[in-house]
């Protein structure tokens, strides 16, 4: 399980390496990376923690763009359509994808998200939807799972051991 978010990381090396997977799959599949679309998976990936529209419009205000809503939906519909970013529901906002081989274009996963109530940073982790208890009862209804949300609120290592 990738945890980045709850401990010490290289952290431009992390944001480098996101942008460069973006970059490649891109350019690989003929896919349009422009200079908005990018800025905002670096925003994205500047920190794990989700972050809303309109605090992405925001931040791009303040690098002087006249950025207006449909600029930064049209940018995140593209960042999630293409596995770049995913889109946390209990929240409403988005954050950076940290599955490496989706990243990089490879296969699609089934994210869950670890959420601390505490300091807001954000774990994403992968939970197949065919296994568990989940992929079980499926499967006994004779259901085909397509897509999944897994979001589970706590307390990171961190904050655990700061209320402990």
């Amino acid at each position: 399980m990738p945890s980045d978010a709850f401990n010490s990381h290289d952290h431009p090396v992390c944001i480098r390496d996101g942008l460069k997977a973006a970059e490649r799959h891109c350019a690989e599949a003929g896919l349009q990376f422009t200079s908005i679309r990018r800025r905002v998976l670096e925003i994205l990936l500047s920190d794990h923690k989700p972050l809303g529209a309109y605090d992405i419009l925001d931040r791009l205000r303040d690098d002087g763009l006249n950025a207006q809503p449909p600029m930064a939906y049209r940018a995140l519909d593209f960042l999630v359509s293409h596995g770049f970013a995913h889109r946390i529901e209990r929240l409403n906002a988005f954050i950076a994808c940290t599955h490496k081989p989706n990243v990089a274009g490879g296969e699609p996963h089934t994210p869950a998200f670890l959420i601390c109530r505490s300091c807001q940073r954000v774990v994403e982790t992968d939970a197949p939807a065919r296994a568990g208890e989940l992929g079980r009862a499926a499967r006994q209804a004779g259901f085909v799972i397509e897509r999944t949300i897994r979001e589970a609120e706590g307390l990171c290592p961190i904050c655990a051991r700061a209320n402990a």
